[in-house]
């Protein structure tokens, strides 16, 4: 087991916790929660070691195109494809939009 940790600016911040995903399933569960301090903080713990620039890239290409709420990230992979981990993303971006 890895544990990446990832920082980047973000917007506004977000006004309810977020729980995507099942790590059960086989890929990775996303947890969001409220951050005030206008910054995306994130924690991946993954099985797959050496990984550490795919993330940073995932993120990178994500946050390109959008900005991230100000959030507590926390993503529990268990080998999920970055296709997978962008879509739980936006899940609990949507969710934290819309609820």
């Amino acid at each position: 087991m890895e544990i990446l940790n990832f920082e980047f600016q973000a917007g506004e911040t977000a006004n309810k916790s977020i729980t995507v995903g099942c790590v059960g399933s086989g890929d990775l569960e996303i947890l969001l929660q409220p951050n005030t301090a206008g910054i995306a903080k994130i924690q991946v713990t993954t099985s797959v070691d050496g990984s550490s620039a795919r993330w940073k890239n995932l993120f990178e290409r994500v946050f390109s195109v959008q900005v991230p709420p100000a959030v507590n990230i926390q993503i529990n992979d268990f080998g999920a494809t970055p296709g997978v981990v962008r879509l739980r993303l936006e899940q609990a971006f949507e969710e934290v939009k819309h609820g």
